[in-house]
């Protein structure tokens, strides 16, 4: 071949190769944004809108980098993250609407069912604001969503259908909304679902008796859900919530829940005995106020360091039970019988009043406020009969202890009581003498 068909043939191989690295670097023909994806982000600025706020300035506004003229949205518009820029076209797979800051109001309008053409979102976020109306059931179409954060809005309707049948779903968060209905049994369907919290909405019903089998966290406080909890509840979850609804019957279900971290089920009309399992460390926080719950709580194994003598320092005194930030309140039920001696070891924040408990309060109880493993101890409203100060130490100054109206005067100093506590000191006689056999009333 000549010479000269050779360096032009060379020198197309070189322009060919640069014009390729050029469109695998994005440089200078940068791989666009979807069409379709385009569209779509149009159509949902179009039903939305910031609030403004007189903390924020104008540029702080959401929308304001949303300039449907740039080059490329992918880099230049909030909240969106696309994929790869070695795809063409590049797809929206992560859309967070609202700024979030603690200055903004947030967004306003509707949710527009074109989210729905966004199909390779996998996940979709709507920061806190005043966004009203349904959510779209087209987001059942969008196959890869992994994440569905709507929170503390005021999106009304019922949960759609099509949402409980995604089959990658990992969060579902709807919580602070005004979405009403009931939770259908097919949530069973979503197999990956971790996070289910539908908190603080209008929502009502019986708890499907079949979760997602590998459910993590639960929250369904403050609706008006009804009935019992489910008989066989995931074996995998850490954290329960259903406080604030109008559910009742006994606590079987919670029995198997060896995972369990946090537990409250408070102000509800829960009855019957406590299952012996809730009562250990790793259950480290557990609200069961306000139903109708009766029977004592189980004796368990002391694990305090006990005092050698009166004289023994607070600084001897270790607690390895429960520990930091464990909180337990089992106040305003029915339980009665004495208080054990070891249930409770270590308990940071320990309410037990306004129940029926009797006899003397442990000497374990004690050396847990003189240790400062136990900074509030609630036992107002009771039948107790002694509370045993050691006279040689001198509680913390961080503690709070409330004794009153028990069949006791309580000792000086131990009146750290709220104002629901009352005046009264002590219980009348009469009412001591039944409860404590005719015990001492102090």
């Amino acid at each position: 071949m000549h010479k000269t068909s050779r360096s032009f043939l060379f020198l197309l191989l070189v322009l060919f190769l640069l014009h390729s690295l050029s469109k695998i670097q994005g440089l200078p023909q940068q791989n666009s944004i979807s069409p379709i994806d385009l569209s779509a982000l149009q159509q949902i600025e179009n039903s939305l809108t910031d609030v403004p706020s007189s903390r924020a300035p104008p540029s702080a506004r959401f929308f304001t980098s949303w300039d449907f003229s740039s080059h490329d949205p992918c880099s230049t518009f909030a909240g969106i993250t696309c994929s790869s820029p070695f795809l063409n076209p590049r797809r929206v797979t992560s859309l967070i609407l609202g700024t979030g800051l603690s200055g903004s109001l947030g967004l306003a309008g509707s949710l527009s069912p074109s989210i729905s053409n966004l199909t390779e979102l996998n996940q979709l976020v709507l920061n806190p604001g005043i966004v009203t109306g349904p959510i779209p059931a087209q987001l059942g179409s969008l196959r890869n969503l992994r994440v569905i954060s709507l929170t503390n809005n005021r999106l009304t309707g019922s949960i759609p259908l099509s949402i409980y049948a995604l089959p990658n779903l990992h969060t579902l968060d709807l919580s602070n909304n005004q979405l009403w209905g009931s939770i259908p049994p097919s949530i069973s369907h979503l197999d990956q679902l971790k996070v289910l919290v539908l908190a603080s909405n209008r929502l009502s019903g019986e708890i499907p008796n079949e979760l997602p089998t590998q459910l993590l966290h639960l929250d369904l406080k403050n609706n008006f859900f009804s009935g019992t909890l489910p008989a066989r509840m995931p074996l995998s979850i850490r954290y329960l919530s259903a406080s604030g609804n109008s559910m009742w019957g006994p606590l079987n279900g919670l029995e198997s829940l060896s995972e369990l971290v946090y537990l409250d089920i408070s102000m509800n009309r829960f009855s019957g005995t406590i299952p012996p399992s809730l009562f250990r460390s790793s259950l480290s926080s557990m609200l069961l106020q306000r139903n109708n719950l009766s029977g004592g709580v189980p004796q368990q194994k002391n694990t305090t360091t006990p005092l050698s003598s009166p004289s023994s320092s607070s600084s001897s005194l270790k607690l390895d039970f429960y520990g930091e930030g464990s909180i337990v309140d089992l106040s305003h039920n029915m339980l009665t019988g004495e208080l054990p001696a070891g249930a409770f070891s270590g308990v940071e924040t320990l309410f037990l009043n306004n129940n029926r408990f009797t006899g003397k309060v442990p000497k374990e109880y004690v050396e847990s406020l003189y240790s400062g493993g136990t900074k509030t101890l609630y036992l107002q409203h009771n039948y107790l009969t002694d509370f045993p100060i050691i006279s040689d130490l001198k509680l913390p100054d961080s503690v709070s202890v409330c004794l009153s109206y028990n069949c006791m005067v309580p000792p000086v100093g131990l009146t750290a009581c709220p104002a629901s506590a009352g005046e009264q000191l002590s219980r009348p006689a009469y009412q001591c003498s039944k409860f404590n056999n005719g015990g001492s009333t102090g």
